[in-house]
């Protein structure tokens, strides 16, 4: 069966022209070897008139357009006096196309920044945008509001953690994605639309098969697009007004939430430990203003947190080695809200609807079930004992929804409930909220698994574990995938929830380590560099999301409950405290409003009122309050038809025909540029630095974690005290600048002296002065001392001119070396003049030791040949004696079968009869390669065996 590629975006780059009737948006690949051209119309005030004539264009042909246009608009314009064709903006994605009160908007991404890397997939940050009114300004019809509408719309700050790729689909985990690359598609390759055929024909005929003209058969790879899971979609409004007009290539979509990567050194091999975090575009919001769950069961605060482990030596999706386990958070899935108007700081809990038969988790529940399979474990963190009920609330309401909707769902399926007051037990001197939750961890992986991509390695048949026995999860032909999910809440879903879901992921990061082969046992320590660099990874995590819903950071971190914070923790837990309440407060009412215009859950219109003039948004996400529902669903049967069969497997995941028209396939050549993964990742057309590459810049656990001492044990897997990691070190800069440079220094840099010498010369210094300082070599002090001292005063003026520089090595180039340490390096310098044939009254010279002439034509160059030692004549005469020795011996070997011959032979001894003889008469022995051993001392005797 062919292999099976993921399709790459043929669309990277684009660039639009500007004429007075039209846009004209060219778009082309990385390589810029196929190009598109989209004809947008300027006249239209209000209406989106988009031409897409489905041809690809090489480079010479795009040029010849260009210039055909731009001779023929100013050829026409020039009449009028106006300006003719000119370049507007360069981009390398559109997020999507909006309409307010007058004509149409399009928004560009005009910077990216490489955040993660997946396979040779990468995954790009949006660092800014671009918002171009398209229709002209002689057909504009100006509405007074539509400035603000504006304002309200960029409120939405593109910059801050969105994010997209051109091959990876990121709306999906890579569980699924995986399972995707393994389906049979020959028996659904034919249902390729005839247009996709076409292009691939006229993309044959362009392309060169090295097989064809050596009669072998076209290697035929399966290029498939998936469709994505719009749930975590945030632009899939924007785009839909022209997803069937345009060429699937134009498409980008973007997720919402966050990305990052580290990299884990086992002993040199390379690690990468990514976690994705996929907040949901339904029912989104801001703190207080979203709580619970609509009527279509979408939940606030609804977020996918997935963390990714694989192998980085080998970078293919087929060859290499990766690991993923998913969990979600997310807003207690009730009919409930909390009142802000009170102006307190937790206002109180009310339940707004009744629903005796938990029809909304039921619609809630029926979402993870297709997307996880069973079994859903819920652990619910709020409160249970409180003085004033407020967070008690809500699990006397939910537990009993768990128990009505267990009771018709199959025994071996239903919906697993753990609850615990982990506030309380927070409370307690005695209890360590850690281990609880690390007890609950292990009892969760071990019932859902987690995914893997290959079968176990033979390590785990001669070093069994009991737990790896017992784990859960479906076990396939090419690995393990994972069926079920946690869901983990809170009443906020922040501070609690990212701690427990780091519990959880540093137990499933452990098997995932495991299973790759990486560790003896699945079991991670706290104060290890591998558990540190997770943690640092699941902090940021936890303040990005919090950032977007309760708008402030963390204000309990992991340290806070492992009780181990700094006393300055405190003040920081104060100031976060009173920015979540200021936000919540003032500014979530205008963010708010930002996202539901930018999700278009409000879409302007004259006939209705502003946005800003709705006394509630509470309509617009409850759409069963401005319909009455055309059919309802099942209070017992309230699953979706056709789940339960596939349980514990999600429906999603399973090759049904529902799914598998979600799938767009065609065949295609295996080093077609669509598919062409190699040529994506590694660009060989352009010139790269390997400073520059994500990989080197990205988190290192050698280079940020590891101990800078000499003789640790270099394993991130060993328990270290606090003040012997490396992070310490790197905690006293505050530069970000400073980090960039560590992040860009090898990760086998020399310890640092001291920290006093670190601290002593930490200043802010620019990047460019330090790339400049960070040139000289520390060899330089040596030669210094070598050359003549009116040269080595000059060197040391030129140090003193230049600004101090603190290298990763912990020295200061600027200063001159202590006096006791010139003592010791002038002793070794004087004996190493003695080793020389050179007059100790004279200074050392390099021409009296060797002569280097340069073979290169280039000055610049560093090839050098070496010239001939000379040697006397003694030493030439026991050379030349060696040699004639040498020769006689020879000339000896080649006389020795005639004598052989000329000797006659006698009769060996009876074999009865020894002969022993003295020592002094006993033959020499002489070994010779011809003959092997053999008397050559005494008589010639014939040796029996060598005739």
């Amino acid at each position: 069966m062919p292999q099976s590629a993921a399709v790459i975006s043929g669309i990277q780059k684009m660039v639009l022209y500007e004429t007075r009737a039209r846009y004209f948006l060219v778009g082309s690949n990385q390589a810029q070897t196929k190009h598109r051209v989209l004809k947008i119309d300027r006249t239209e005030p209000k209406d989106l008139v988009i031409i897409d004539d489905k041809h690809v264009y090489n480079q010479q042909e795009v040029r010849e357009l260009l210039g055909r246009l731009d001779l023929g608009n100013r050829t026409k314009i020039a009449q009028k006096g106006s300006s003719g064709f000119s370049r507007a903006v360069s981009a390398f994605g559109i997020v999507g196309f909006v309409r307010f009160l007058e004509g149409y908007y399009i928004v560009f991404i005009t910077k990216r920044r490489k955040m993660a890397d997946i396979g040779g997939h990468s995954i790009y940050k949006i660092e800014d945008t671009s918002m171009i009114y398209i229709p002209n300004d002689s057909v504009r019809v100006a509405h007074p509001d539509e400035a603000r509408y504006v304002r309200i719309f960029q409120n939405v700050d593109l910059s801050s953690n969105f994010y997209f790729s051109y091959s990876y689909d990121l709306s999906h985990s890579l569980q699924y994605n995986l399972a995707l690359l393994q389906r049979p598609y020959d028996l659904w390759s034919s249902e390729a639309s005839s247009a996709e055929e076409e292009v691939h024909t006229r993309s044959k005929q362009n392309s060169f098969d090295i097989f064809e003209d050596e009669g072998l058969p076209t290697q035929v790879v399966f290029g498939l697009r998936n469709e994505p899971y719009y749930k975590y979609v945030w632009n899939g409004r924007l785009l839909e007004r022209v997803k069937d007009i345009v060429h699937h290539d134009w498409l980008m979509y973007i997720i919402h939430g966050f990305c990052g990567q580290s990299k884990l050194l086992i002993y040199g091999r390379p690690v990468h430990i990514t976690l994705i975090a996929r907040r949901s575009s339904k029912f989104a919001g801001t703190r207080f203003l979203k709580r619970g769950a609509n009527c279509e069961g979408d939940v606030a605060n609804e977020v996918e947190t997935e963390q990714i482990v694989h192998d980085a030596s080998v970078m293919s999706f087929t060859a290499g080695s990766y690991s993923s386990y998913v969990q979600v958070r997310g807003s207690v899935p009730l009919y409930w809200s909390q009142d802000i108007s009170t102006m307190m700081p937790k206002p109180p809990i009310r339940l707004d609807q009744a629903d005796p038969y938990a029809h909304v988790a039921a619609l809630h529940f029926d979402q993870m079930l297709q997307r996880f399979g069973s079994p859903i474990i819920i652990l619910n963190l709020v409160k249970k004992r409180e003085k004033r009920k407020h967070e008690k609330i809500l699990s006397e309401e939910l537990f009993p929804a768990v128990i009505n909707l267990n009771q018709f769902l199959p025994p071996d399926h239903c919906i697993d409930y753990i609850a615990w007051d982990m506030a309380r037990y927070t409370k307690s001197k005695l209890c360590n909220v850690l281990d609880r939750l690390s007890m609950i961890a292990e009892n969760v992986v071990k019932r859902t698994g987690f995914f893997i991509n290959r079968s176990e390695f033979y390590c785990h048949t001669l070093r069994p574990d009991e737990r790896w026995g017992d784990l859960g999860g479906h076990i396939t032909t090419s690995g393990r995938i994972q069926t079920g999910v946690l869901r983990t809440n809170c009443v906020d879903c922040l501070d609690r929830t990212n701690t427990a879901q780091f519990m959880v992921g540093k137990c499933a990061l452990a098997y995932q380590l495991y299973a790759l082969g990486m560790i003896d046992k699945p079991k991670l320590q706290f104060d290890t560099d591998c558990v540190r660099l997770f943690e640092e990874l699941y902090e940021d995590h936890g303040d990005t999301l919090s950032l977007q819903y309760g708008g402030s950071q963390l204000v309990h971190r992991v340290k806070t409950y492992r009780k181990i914070a700094p006393w300055t923790q405190h003040s920081k837990d104060i100031m976060q405290t009173l920015s979540r309440y200021y936000s919540n407060a003032f500014s979530d009412a205008d963010r708010q409003d930002a996202i539901n215009l930018f999700l278009q859950v409000y879409q302007p219109s004259e006939s209705k009122p502003h946005l800003w003039e709705l006394p509630t948004d509470f309509y617009l996400h409850q759409k069963s309050t401005m319909a009455l529902p055309q059919e309802r669903r099942s209070y017992t049967l309230w699953w979706s038809e056709g789940m339960l069969s596939s349980l514990p497997v999600a429906y999603d995941e399973v090759p049904c025909e529902e799914n598998m028209k979600k799938i767009k396939v065609k065949r295609v050549n295996r080093f077609d540029e669509t598919t062409d993964l190699y040529t994506e990742f590694f660009k060989p057309y352009e010139l790269s630095s390997f400073d520059d590459t994500f990989c080197v810049a990205m988190t290192n656990s050698a280079r940020e974690f590891m101990p800078k001492t000499v003789g640790v044990d270099p394993s991130p897997f060993t328990v270290r005290k606090p003040e012997e990691t490396g992070k310490s070190v790197l905690g006293s800069k505050s530069n970000k600048e400073e980090t960039l440079l560590q992040r860009k220094t090898a990760a086998s840099a020399p310890p640092p002296p001291s920290e006093e010498a670190i601290s002593s010369t930490s200043e802010d210094d620019s990047e460019e002065d330090r790339e400049d300082d960070g040139s000289v070599s520390q060899r330089s002090t040596p030669i210094k001392l070598l050359t003549e001292s009116g040269e080595s005063s000059r060197m040391q003026e030129e140090i003193q001119q230049q600004q101090t520089v603190k290298e990763p090595y912990g020295l200061n180039l600027a200063k001159l070396p202590a006096e006791k340490d010139l003592l010791i390096y002038e002793s070794f310098a004087h004996l190493g003049e003695n080793q020389h044939k050179v007059e100790r009254t004279e200074h050392i010279k390099l021409e009296n030791i060797i002569c280097l002439e340069p073979v290169s034509f280039f000055p610049e160059d560093s090839i050098y040949v070496v010239s001939p030692p000379q040697v006397d004549r003694d030493s030439r005469d026991v050379f030349e004696s060696h040699v004639m020795a040498a020769v006689t011996s020879l000339a000896f070997i080649a006389l020795l079968p005639l004598l052989r011959d000329s000797v006659p032979s006698r009769p060996p001894p009876p074999p009865h009869v020894h002969l022993p003889l003295r020592a002094e008469h006993r033959p020499m022995l002489h070994t010779t390669p011809a003959l092997g051993v053999c008397p050559m001392r005494g008589k010639h005797n014939k040796i029996k065996g060598f005739t």
